[in-house]
């Protein structure tokens, strides 16, 4: 695999941070080029970022001193790069905008926004579970009149603990219906308990627009391609409620299911250990070896001991046991600054990178 130089579009911001960081040692991408807003442009990363640094590890040295390019001159940072990563902060129909025209300048996107994550023929994938729905990328391309630029987007970070989670009993079992409480840390705002003094000690039972993207988004995961536009499932049904925690990392959500074909406690753990996708079977430099993990404790998953598994890129299910209204409920938790935003980003990159669409 040959090094691809990268970009970060909204590099100042925590998600931008976290792709720096986690692009400091990637043996398939090197990071050559980072933009954000026309305020930071002109000042070395260091500069820009200055104390809004979240991260645990300092800015990495090769980062430190790259000067920061406006975002908006996508000529000027397509030219230097084979594909960016987006992060930015901005109106959904800016980021539209500017993802569309980073595309028609020839440049790849892999996207953490939620700007695309409904147009029809841009992918939304978790390599683990609907790595196929990279073939759109031919119909978006035809439609942008393209040939290397495409926009690809990963999910929602409240996602990412429960839909893995679901993913591997759909086939056998039919998952019916479900419902899901998350329980959100704040670096899903992208905040700092320094930054947002306010949530400690506290828990806020609203997150705006995050229930809708928990029960609509798993339905274009597990959706099919049809006539150029990857068309959602209409099953499972999905209801979702989502609460905002005083946690500085990690998504956790319990999960109550239904099935058509209920499957035994035993069953279920047996899928949950064995399963593997696409991102293990291509070994990806970022996937996980064991992508599901099951803890028998009761007290299993914790945010502080469990969400770091696999570098932050494995989820952590727990307390599996019957239900009275549904068949069983489950406790699960993911990354969510990794598995759910950054690193689920360069793990999409890798299988693009992996399947050539970025030659």
């Amino acid at each position: 695999m040959r090094r691809f130089k990268v970009g970060v579009v909204g590099a100042t911001g925590m998600v931008g941070q976290r792709f720096v960081t986690l692009l400091e040692k990637h043996p398939w991408f090197e990071l050559t080029t980072v933009a954000a807003s026309p305020r930071s442009a002109g000042k070395t990363y260091e500069q820009a970022v200055g104390a809004k640094w979240a991260m645990s590890t300092p800015i990495p040295e090769k980062a430190k001193n790259l000067v920061v390019m406006d975002a908006s001159d996508v000529s000027a940072v397509s030219s230097q790069v084979d594909f960016v990563f987006c992060a930015v902060d901005m109106k959904k129909d800016e980021i539209r905008a500017l993802e569309e025209a980073y595309a028609k300048a020839e440049c790849p996107v892999v996207s953490n926004n939620s700007a695309h994550r409904f147009t029809p023929d841009v992918p939304m994938i978790v390599p683990e579970i609907n790595a196929q729905h990279v073939e759109i990328i031919d119909a978006q391309r035809k439609r942008l009149g393209t040939k290397r630029g495409f926009i690809a987007v990963k999910s929602n970070c409240s996602l990412q603990s429960y839909v893995p989670a679901l993913h591997p009993l759909m086939a056998d079992f039919g998952v019916k219906e479900c419902l899901v409480c998350t329980y959100q840390a704040i670096s899903g705002a992208g905040k700092t308990f320094e930054t947002w003094p306010e949530m400690v000690d506290n828990c806020i039972p609203f997150i705006s627009g995050e229930e809708e993207k928990s029960e609509q988004e798993p339905l274009k995961l597990w959706g099919h391609i049809e006539n150029g536009q990857i068309v959602p499932a209409t099953e499972p049904s999905i209801t979702a409620q989502c609460l905002r925690v005083a946690c500085s990392d990690g998504h956790m959500a319990a999960v109550f299911v239904r099935f058509k074909q209920k499957p035994t406690m035993e069953q279920i753990k047996e899928k949950w250990a064995s399963f593997s996708g696409p991102a293990q079977e291509l070994n990806l430099p970022s996937a996980p070896k064991q992508f599901l993990h099951y803890f028998e404790q009761a007290d299993r998953p914790q945010t502080r001991l469990d969400r770091n598994l696999e570098n932050g890129m494995a989820i952590s299910i727990g307390r599996l046991r019957p239900d009275t209204q549904y068949d069983y409920k489950f406790v699960c938790l993911s990354h969510n600054t990794l598995r759910g935003a950054a690193g689920g980003g360069v793990l999409l990159a890798e299988l693009l990178a992996a399947k050539g669409y970025f030659d």
